[in-house]
């Protein structure tokens, strides 16, 4: 990394008015525009979400753990299927390549693509293994207990090979390629680096929400967005102020080598990293209510910003702004591309008021 972020001034001490500085309604409502005409290639861990939603009114005889009364159930699109799902639903186009099982979440998330128009014929079916699924029981807009249903071994030689196939082929359509690393087998270091090499020869960005497990697999790509544990643990710096964090981001800059750092911090907002430089966004969550999907909006957001035309501080405050709503709803979320533009404005005329 050429400088060094010491002795620069952040939005932290700038104050939460500053984000017009890098960002005006007319400029997010012109990228947001042209959301429709972005492409982007999707590499990830495909999962379904299954949630049980009920209410608790006793605690059990049997143990002490609560009772939930099932009121119903609902499965939405999970993992890197979830961030495909963001991106449509904001507009964009998306290709994705990943590994199911054959089974019944399967065949129920292809359908679930397929109704919103997106194209699966990157999606293999290993019958060897099951489709992730992540459970979640939600009693009076809170998550009782989470169990999940997977394998985290590493995908078959034999798929991979056929993924990297799809990838040879699709990239060449994207604007940008997305990793969503969920851990759960399939990506590994030949995928990234062999991504990443026909990334690099044909021009296209690529954007990362990773795994602490495989933070070596993703040097040189574009920009990578850990949260904050992540970052801690990645970093070896236990973050806890903004010097910790700044020693943090510096340590993962430079051993990623990208053009870009995203560390996004739940309640304290997200911190950006480029070089020579450290930006500081605030949160615009009015109320959080569940935070499940809510790095796939981030990363959804961000990728089709910058496909638009947005500069990463640019592509960052409307990720921001994109998270900040879904937080606020209840399960795997995603929002509309005029929710996102009421919620820019919103926001940024109420810090105009401010200064």
């Amino acid at each position: 990394m050429k400088g060094s972020w010491k002795g620069l001034r952040s939005a932290d001490n700038r104050g939460f008015s500053q984000m017009r500085r890098y960002l005006s309604v007319k400029k997010a409502n012109s990228i947001i525009g042209r959301f429709a005409k972005a492409r982007i290639l999707v590499i990830g861990d495909l999962i379904m979400d299954h949630f049980i939603w009920g209410r608790v009114r006793r605690i059990s005889p049997e143990a002490p753990v609560p009772v939930v009364e099932v009121t119903s159930e609902s499965i939405m699109l999970g993992g890197s299927a979830n961030v495909v799902n963001n991106i449509h639903s904001l507009g964009g186009k998306s290709l994705v390549t990943g590994v199911i099982g054959n089974d019944y979440d399967g065949k129920k998330l292809i359908s679930s693509l397929k109704e919103r128009g997106i194209p699966t014929g990157g999606i293999i079916v290993d019958s060897k293994r099951p489709t992730t699924i992540k459970t979640r029981v939600i009693a009076h807009s809170q998550q009782v207990v989470r169990f999940d249903r997977e394998r985290r071994d590493k995908i078959d030689p034999a798929c991979t090979a056929r993924v990297l196939g799809y990838i040879k082929k699709a990239v060449r359509s994207a604007d940008l390629v997305v990793i969503s690393d969920y851990a759960k087998g399939l990506i590994t270091q030949r995928l990234v680096e062999e991504t990443s090499g026909m990334c690099a020869r044909l021009g296209k960005p690529v954007a990362v929400d990773p795994k602490v497990e495989h933070f070596d697999y993703y040097k040189g790509c574009t920009i990578v967005t850990p949260n904050n544990l992540e970052a801690t643990q990645a970093s070896g710096v236990e973050i806890q102020d903004a010097e910790s964090l700044h020693r943090a981001g510096e340590a993962l800059f430079n051993k990623l080598g990208c053009e870009a750092l995203l560390i996004t911090r739940g309640e304290n907002g997200m911190s950006l990293f480029e070089p020579g430089e450290q930006t500081h966004i605030p949160t615009v969550a009015k109320e959080v209510f569940d935070v499940s999907g809510a790095g796939d909006t981030v990363i959804g957001t961000l990728a089709l910003a910058l496909a638009s035309g947005a500069n990463f501080k640019e592509a960052a405050v409307l990720a921001n702004f994109a998270a900040g709503v879904v937080v606020g709803k209840v399960g795997t979320a995603t929002l509309a591309p005029d929710e996102l533009r009421e919620a820019v404005a919103a926001g940024l005329k109420a810090t105009a008021k401010t200064k």
